[in-house]
């Protein structure tokens, strides 16, 4: 499903934004939009969360459930 490969991206570009933030203390989307307060910056921040939540549900699924039949 396309929508779970687009949510896998973001949650794999936050991780390495975490990453970068405890290893270098640099957060690049603050960096690249204009702080932590910037509107983009949060919405960026709130659809990366919102990615994480939907890919929890990844977990629970089977691998039946990814296979698409016509």
């Amino acid at each position: 499903m396309i929508l779970d490969k687009i949510a896998l991206l973001l949650t794999v570009i936050g991780g390495i934004n975490w990453g970068l933030v405890g290893l270098f203390r640099f957060d690049l989307v603050a960096w690249i939009f204009g702080g932590q307060g910037a509107i983009i910056s949060r919405i960026i921040y709130t659809v990366i969360a919102l990615s994480s939540i939907w890919c929890i549900s990844l977990l629970f699924r089977s691998s039946n459930d990814a296979v698409v039949t016509e």
